[in-house]
């Protein structure tokens, strides 16, 4: 069963405590948004690695920025190109790269963050086009960093766990090679704000409803879009799709629509690993060095990832 059926894990609690004073983001200009939660993940490199490279790839509308990040492994390596959450408005490469370390030195895995267009500014379906973009490039390249062609899986947090879930679904419709994994972490799947976790969890902690509302608002264009099953994914086919893990968590807004996603692909017979975590909150894996289920959770999802 999903839900709230242990209290906030203590660990975790305190370092909601430690960030209470933060402004909720849907009160926040965009460039403000952005500014503060680069503060708040931009300055975090606690995984050591190998390296780290920059590059740019030819993109839809121009390039597209890269981060390559290489753990202290020898050999051909799995590949995950991972997506950035932030509600498709908010996020960079900077903000992502220390979550991007641990599954690289986790798995061990090359990770290749992927810096798509943000809304407002670049509503649906840009973000989604850079994407797929990008993980084409890497299959196409994974050797240029010691990747293994043949094993790139797609991963992302929360908005970006929305992206990985729609390029698979992309791939599907129209025959791309798709991801060989896929992982979605605390995804947002759907826009239907009458679920019980966001009865529960509505006002947070670290994400709200109101934050989630608001930025669904900017993301998409028209009604239209508000339809499509490339950004309501759990509205999609889930027939014919990678193998998948999907993470939830007891005290998250988007814990039920996740599970939901999970059931989902279940039923269309693709295989998922659905791992739940009912005593945390949105955004935990981020919290790793300070909660200990958190640090467990990531050995979970690397082993997922192998």
């Amino acid at each position: 069963m999903v839900g709230r059926t242990e209290t906030l894990d203590p660990d975790a609690s305190a370092v909601v405590e430690q960030v209470s004073g933060v402004p909720e983001w849907h009160t926040l200009s965009v460039e403000s948004a952005r500014q503060l939660e680069d503060e708040l993940f931009g300055a975090t490199r606690t995984t050591p690695v190998d390296y780290t490279r920059d590059v740019a790839i030819d993109g839809p509308a121009g390039d597209i920025p890269l981060r390559v990040v290489r753990p202290d492994a020898e050999g051909t390596l799995p590949v995950v190109v991972f997506y950035h959450g932030g509600n498709w408005a908010l996020g960079t490469l900077d903000s992502v790269e220390n979550i991007c370390r641990a599954v690289a030195a986790r798995t061990p895995a090359v990770v290749v963050a992927v810096d798509y267009r943000l809304a407002p500014e670049h509503p649906f379906p840009a973000g989604l086009e850079d994407c797929v973009a990008a993980y084409e490039w890497t299959r196409a390249n994974a050797d240029a960093f010691g990747g293994d062609p043949e094993r790139v899986a797609v991963a992302g947090t929360s908005a970006g766990g929305n992206l990985a879930a729609a390029t698979c679904l992309y791939c599907r419709e129209f025959d791309v090679r798709p991801p060989d994994y896929q992982a979605l972490l605390y995804p947002i799947t759907d826009r239907d704000f009458g679920r019980d976790s966001y009865v529960e969890n509505g006002d947070g902690p670290l994400l709200t409803r109101a934050d989630l509302e608001h930025y669904w608002k900017l993301y998409l264009r028209s009604p239209v879009d508000d339809q499509s099953p490339f950004t309501r994914v759990l509205r999609a086919a889930h027939h014919d799709l990678p193998p998948a893990t999907v993470v939830t968590a007891g005290y998250d807004p988007l814990r039920d629509e996740g599970a939901a996603y999970a059931d989902a692909l279940a039923e269309a017979g693709t295989p998922v690993e659905h791992r739940h975590y009912p005593s945390m909150p949105h955004g935990f894996l981020s919290l790793a060095d300070d909660v200990a289920v958190a640090d467990e959770a990531f050995d979970s999802l690397a082993g997922d990832l192998c």
